[in-house]
């Protein structure tokens, strides 16, 4: 017994010294539950102070980001799989909006939406964080588009020319190349100071992996980061994945620095803000889009822009990537992000399948800010070029119903046809200005309208090599006025190489 008594006061004892060490200072806690599970998406009830894009934990760790605040409910957009979830289980808010992590680091990176490493490296050591949804910036923070972004395409750079800060649609059938462009335009920024960073939401593994391989066989890497979403996975993630990857951006931007970014595609977004809201019993309009549908994506493009030098200097360009159907540019989400955007760059399907790449028509085709931006030789060489062959494509179409042309007339269409031969170009060969403009400059000189279309491209590479080897104003060349001395250098150096090269091809 008295061993037993022992024990008992030991025990009281250590109960005793334990009471009085602790720290008592209970916490409250707001938990909701769940009432039901769709694909993608949740109800919960008695969360009453939640706020609109706030991170909830459902379950046993199910992110979801608060998306419909109703009386009764809750409608949450899940951003990982509702394996396991189940109503009645449990809604604990984080209290804070849902946020990325951003910093230098995710330079190389291949990531997620919400900043997980998806290339099988480290989690990326950010010490960083933005909100996916902030505000654009106001009008006051803005500055003129005034630098070009060089895309390396001739047919770009010359007659649709982007600018540092502007937004330019891409858009056309599939299969046409828009996502090649887009790809060659972020290939072109090696040898500048451009951050690139490529959003592909809801693509293909397979379309997202050649990407990849394409950007980290050419370098790109060092300066590219990818955001990935694909296709199998939730809406949600679908649908914060050009915001979370605009607020990865926008660091940059703040740091004074000129970033592009490109969103594969916003046609597969808006359909993954379809079926959130479909599930979400939303109200649907026009093809079952819900109302606010011009509004998400108003809010994402607004936030590219380029900021006054006391509020950094940066800009953010953006490439919206847009899918057609039919060819058919007046649909309802097309209509919308030309309406959004500063410009757009269309792919005919006509023009692919004949083999004209890109396949980029120049009469569907406008930039509304980028001219303002371009290089003054442009000016000079561009400036007949557009009207000149939009002639020849009327009178080429007017000349297949056989009429008889008089000279002028062929004269035009043999001067548009080396036009459109010259507008070709192979991907991932891009051309800085000066050799853009010495090619279109030569063409506008009439040089080339005796030459065989088969020939031109070796003409072209030619004339490229021989320049950059012997013209002494190469470099100053994208900066001569309009009266500069250096055209009437240039065009005899022109003259005087077309001669040798007609002289070596004669004699063979």
């Amino acid at each position: 017994m008295g061993f037993i008594s022992e024990n008992i006061d030991k025990a009281l004892g250590a109960v005793e010294k334990g009471r009085e060490n602790m720290d008592y200072s209970p916490q409250s806690r707001e938990v909701g539950r769940v009432l039901s599970v769709a694909r993608g998406v949740a109800r919960i009830e008695g969360l009453g102070s939640v706020r609109s894009e706030e991170l909830i934990t459902l379950g046993v760790g199910v992110p979801g980001m608060a998306l419909d605040l109703l009386e009764d409910s809750i409608g949450v957009a899940l951003l990982g799989s509702n394996t396991g979830l189940r109503a009645g289980d449990e809604a604990v808010p984080s209290g804070q909006v849902l946020s990325v992590p951003v910093g230098e680091s995710l330079l190389g990176r291949i990531v997620d939406p919400l900043g997980n490493p998806l290339d099988g490296g480290p989690h990326p050591e950010t010490f960083e964080t933005r909100v996916v949804e902030s505000e654009a910036p106001p009008i006051l923070m803005r500055a003129p588009v005034d630098t070009p972004m060089a895309s390396g395409i001739k047919v770009i750079d010359t007659l649709i020319p982007i600018g540092r800060g502007q937004r330019e649609l891409i858009l056309g059938d599939r299969q046409t190349g828009k996502t090649a462009i887009a790809l060659d335009i972020i290939l072109n920024q090696k040898k500048g100071d451009v951050v690139c960073v490529y959003c592909a939401i809801g693509q293909r593994s397979a379309s997202v992996a050649r990407v990849i391989d394409t950007l980290r066989s050419h370098g790109a890497m060092s300066y590219t980061f990818v955001v990935v979403v694909e296709g199998d996975a939730p809406s949600g993630m679908q649908y914060i994945a050009p915001y979370a990857a605009t607020s990865m951006a926008e660091y940059f931007m703040e740091q004074g620095k000129d970033v592009l970014i490109v969103y594969d595609d916003l046609t597969r977004h808006a359909q993954a803000y379809r079926q959130l809201s479909l599930l979400m019993r939303r109200p649907p309009g026009r093809e079952a889009f819900p109302g606010d549908i011009f509004y998400i994506h108003s809010r994402l493009l607004e936030r590219s822009t380029r900021l006054k030098p006391e509020h950094g200097g940066g800009t953010l360009t953006a490439l919206p990537i847009v899918e057609t159907e039919a060819q058919n540019i007046s649909a309802y989400i097309p209509t919308n992000l030309i309406s959004i955007t500063d410009g757009q760059i269309y792919l005919s399907p006509v023009l692919f399948q004949k083999g004209m790449l890109p396949a980029i028509d120049v009469g569907k085709s406008v930039s509304r800010v980028g001219g303002r931006a371009q290089a003054p030789a442009y000016r000079k060489v561009s400036g007949d070029l557009r009207l000149t062959y939009s002639q020849f494509q009327e009178l080429e179409a007017f000349a297949r119903f056989g009429t008889r042309l008089d000279q002028d007339t062929r004269k035009r269409i043999e001067h548009g046809l080396r036009v459109r031969e010259l507008l070709k170009q192979d991907r991932f060969s891009p051309l800085n200005a000066a050799e853009q403009v010495v090619i279109l400059w030569t063409v506008s000189l009439g040089l080339l309208d005796d030459i065989p279309l088969e020939r031109i491209s070796e003409v072209q590479e030619y004339l490229i090599t021989k320049l950059e080897e012997g013209f002494e104003s190469m470099e100053r060349l994208p900066q001569a006025g309009p009266k500069d001395g250096v055209w009437a250098e240039l065009e005899k150096a022109i003259v005087h190489h077309m001669s040798l090269w007609r002289e070596a091809n004669a004699a063979a």
